[in-house]
């Protein structure tokens, strides 16, 4: 296993204990007026106390997300021995969509004047083992998963006892209490990409991404999940043998996995790629084997990234909310090492981008 570590001090910013959206700050003062309770109530909320009614305390509480309240720590830092930074552990070194999402944590956690420790793993590499060995040398007071695989937090992270954050992996049906997650509905908006290529006309799809040792219909990649049961509901079996090509998430990988793809199956007149890094590569991949895009061969990637919108043709592509996945982990997370609280779980909306690389099918 090769891990890649960079440990980032950040300088101080903003005073832990208000969040700065615009010019609204938000402090305890503000979600008492909100809510209604006097500050002593709402206190009692973010101390996890038990004198306090569900009513009363799911209400707070659900102010205190919607308002991105952050508490100050200063009190219960003096009282605890362990580690001040926060990993983040980061599935592939060349996966550009979690760099994304990796630049706006470190900007917000600048922002609380934290510190955080980063590791780059493999993208077969068990994230979850890699924590349980960082908890042991590092004491973090928190852990970030960009990326991860479901089997081995259901086999492994029962081992971790501190706060974390599975970012675009859905952990609710896990029932770990200190495991939140934020993730896209990967599963449907898979379905709305195929869908789309199907309203054009489109039955022979390919499907490129992911990793052998998933290539069956059994595979666990949610996106490719809803993509195959998108023909499924127009009755096109979907043939993994001769239309799926697995590859890592990089440019390289989705080049030589589509030089692949054709040259098995040439009649295909659509390719859904799970990221835009493998689309970007595939793009390249059609214009050197002498298939246009879209006049031959329909792309849609996955991500939204921000250079894909200066390919040429221009990449049609289902958007990640990266800043709003990053918002949502960080602030979870930083109020969850201060103060407790329940596991939260939610899907943020994606939005389809047009582009130029989708086209009806030639007849």
């Amino acid at each position: 296993m090769e891990t890649f570590t960079v440990t980032v001090t950040e300088m101080p910013g903003k005073v832990y204990g208000q969040y700065r959206e615009g010019e609204i700050m938000t402090t305890i003062k503000d979600i008492a007026r909100i809510s209604g309770y006097s500050i002593g109530t709402v206190s009692r909320v973010i101390n996890n106390r038990a004198d306090v009614s569900e009513e009363t305390r799911e209400k707070i509480s659900e102010i205190i997300r919607e308002r991105g309240y952050q508490p100050n720590s200063n009190a219960r830092k003096l009282k605890q021995v362990i580690s001040s930074e926060v990993s983040i552990i980061v599935r592939g070194n060349k996966n550009v969509f979690f760099e994304s999402i990796l630049e706006e944590i470190q900007i917000m956690m600048r922002g609380y004047d934290e510190n955080i420790n980063v590791h780059f793993i493999g993208e077969t590499d068990n994230e979850v083992a890699t924590a349980v060995r960082t908890v042991s040398y590092i004491k973090p007071k928190g852990i970030i998963f960009l990326g991860g695989y479901i089997d081995n937090f259901r086999d492994e992270f029962s081992q971790i006892n501190l706060p974390c954050v599975l970012v675009t992996t859905d952990a609710r049906d896990l029932g770990f209490e200190n495991l939140s997650s934020f993730t896209t509905d990967y599963y449907d908006a898979g379905k709305y990409a195929v869908n789309k290529l199907l309203s054009y006309g489109h039955t022979r799809i390919g499907i490129l991404g992911g990793y052998s040792s998933n290539r069956s219909r059994e595979h666990k990649n949610g996106k490719i999940i809803g993509a195959v049961e998108a023909l499924d509901r127009q009755g096109i079996p979907f043939d993994f043998d001769r239309d799926y090509e697995p590859c890592s998430y990089s440019a390289e990988s989705g080049y030589e996995a589509a030089v692949r793809l054709l040259g098995r199956s040439p009649d295909l007149t659509a390719v859904f790629a799970i990221s835009d890094s493998i689309a970007l590569g595939a793009l390249r991949a059609l214009k050197d084997i002498g298939r246009r895009v879209p006049e031959d061969v329909s792309v849609i990637g996955f991500d939204g990234l921000t250079y894909a919108k200066y390919s040429i043709p221009r990449l049609a592509t289902i958007r990640q909310d990266t800043a709003t996945l990053a918002k949502k982990c960080v602030d979870d997370l930083l109020l969850r090492i201060t103060y407790g609280g329940p596991a939260v779980h939610e899907l943020i909306p994606y939005e389809f981008i047009e582009g130029e690389s989708v086209a009806p099918v030639r007849q």
